[in-house]
């Protein structure tokens, strides 16, 4: 389903605006990837599309529906959020996480069911931890973890699913592991929508870049389009120079020896 934020303002109090009127439309099957400097909004952004921060004004649209007019768990079916830290019940099993994904879906009158099931073993064997279904999740690596979180959110069945830095305190093999992992889910035609403090990451795994800055959308497009050092320098106050990588030609970001310019 297409995601389409209209006029979304958000912030923490009187005073206090983090987002200014961003407007998106993301097509479903796309990898999208929000970049910016710290505090530019990406993670209230993402949280204000996940029902978690209430926005000032504006919409957040799932196939034409307004997020926030849904009853939660109605919200939940449409839209799935793996946050930053995410926190599991102790010795909990990678079956037992994964199975929470399918929480929206039960109620008083509606228990687990044959289709719980497939949809868990099926997230479990996309993943590629389904070998590991009896395990404990804090017995895991890193990359491994982060595989069984993506597995829980895949559970949800929902068609966008909100990645809130999936590849923090991952080292580079695991987390081009897991990026390769949210472009399958991708292609499966599910919208992903992910923030990233890595630009050159952004570029070559994302369909579609949305930088920010200011709490508002400085460019967005395809990485190819929009990702050069002009942006950079909008982005991060430093120079750098914007190459073209060997085979697929994703842009690559290299700073410049006293990069640093003045702010603005």
């Amino acid at each position: 389903m297409e995601l389409t934020v209209e006029g979304l303002t958000a912030g923490y109090g009187p005073g206090r605006p983090v987002l200014n009127g961003i407007d998106l439309a993301l097509p479903a099957g796309r990898v999208v990837a929000i970049v910016g400097p710290n505090g530019c909004g990406k993670s209230t952004l993402l949280r204000s599309i996940a029902r978690l921060h209430r926005p000032d004004a504006g919409r957040v649209l799932v196939g034409g529906e307004d997020i926030w007019r849904l009853r939660p768990r109605h919200a939940a079916h449409r839209v799935a959020l793996l946050p930053q830290s995410p926190q599991a019940p102790e010795a909990v099993t990678v079956a037992g996480l994964v199975r929470y994904g399918r929480h929206p879906h039960q109620g008083l009158f509606r228990q687990w069911s044959a289709k719980d099931e497939r949809l868990t073993a099926g997230a479990l064997r996309a993943t590629g931890v389904d070998a590991f279904a009896d395990h404990r999740l804090d017995r895991l690596s890193g990359g491994q973890r982060q595989r069984c979180w993506l597995a829980m959110v895949l559970a949800q069945d929902a068609p966008v699913v909100l990645l809130d830095e999936p590849t923090s305190a991952l080292d580079l093999g695991h987390a081009v592991e897991v990026l390769e992992l949210v472009r399958e889910v991708a292609a499966g035609g599910r919208t992903v929508v992910m923030v990233l403090h890595d630009l050159a990451a952004a570029a070559r795994y994302a369909d579609l870049v949305v930088a920010m800055r200011d709490g508002g959308v400085v460019a967005w497009g395809a990485p190819r389009e929009v990702v050069d050092a002009p942006l950079v320098r909008a982005l991060y106050d430093i120079e750098s120079d914007v190459l073209a990588a060997p085979g697929d030609g994703a842009p690559v970001i290299v700073p410049r020896a006293g990069a640093r310019v003045a702010a603005g």
